[in-house]
């Protein structure tokens, strides 16, 4: 089931165009994965669909419903959860009180942390109290898909949460992506550059090249060299 259809669309930041008439779909049960050189416009793609960016053309739609002109805010509350590129934790609030800012988009009855953020990244249960700056930037980034699990979405967008990760929290992340992929319940669209990550994941991709998609295809696509090469710097 397609949960989220991204349909020819276009983006601007002043005179420059970041976006060019991109199409992307996500659907439940996968991880579809965005890849490209830096500069593309892969996370200006990402924060399109999370409603940080207004788009000038083209239509994002979410489970069925358009969600072109919603706010960051009206699209979380349909399910749709965004991990930034940077983690963009709170530093000064402890874990805990990062991972309850993800309440906001929920119901009070739902307002609680769900046991499999905790199964998911144990760490985090033994630090609820430390601050959230004072994180490794490996631990930072389990806090910052923990806070979007919170809000028990059905899309989580993921954008290069390898970055700059030691590689045994890569395989924590790369664990946690594999037990959400396999839920069902949940479509994943996921930015990386980290070639061999997104190629043991990916069900799907897309490769960006000057704001537009130059290239997609299934899993097996992946393993072959031409798209190492469009990655290549």
């Amino acid at each position: 089931m397609t949960m989220l259809r991204v349909e020819n669309i276009s983006l601007h930041y002043g005179a420059a165009q970041a976006l060019r008439s991109v199409s992307v779909e996500a659907s439940l049960g996968e991880v579809t994965c965005v890849l490209g050189r830096n500069g593309v416009g892969k996370t200006s793609l990402l924060r399109a669909i999370a409603g940080h960016r207004p788009i000038s053309g083209g239509a994002i739609e979410f489970d069925g419903t358009d969600i072109t002109r919603l706010k960051p805010f009206e699209r979380a509350a349909l399910g749709v959860a965004y991990v930034p590129q940077g983690r963009e934790i709170f530093p000064l609030l402890t874990v805990r009180e990062n991972l309850e800012t993800g309440f906001a988009p929920l119901k009070r009855p739902q307002r609680k942390i769900p046991d499999e953020v905790f199964e998911l990244f144990p760490v985090l249960k033994s630090m609820m109290g430390r601050r959230g700056g004072d994180l490794s930037g490996g631990q930072q980034q389990q806090l910052a898909i923990g806070r979007a699990l919170v809000t028990r979405p059905r899309l989580l967008v993921l954008d290069e949460p390898t970055e700059g990760i030691q590689p045994s929290i890569i395989k924590d992340i790369g664990r946690a992506i594999v037990y959400l992929r396999e839920r069902k319940d949940m479509a994943i669209l996921l930015v990386e550059q980290y070639f061999d990550f997104a190629r043991d994941l990916a069900d799907r991709f897309v490769v960006m090249e000057r704001g537009e998609i130059v290239q997609r295809g299934d899993r097996q696509a992946l393993e072959g060299d031409d798209v190492r090469q469009r990655l290549a710097i």
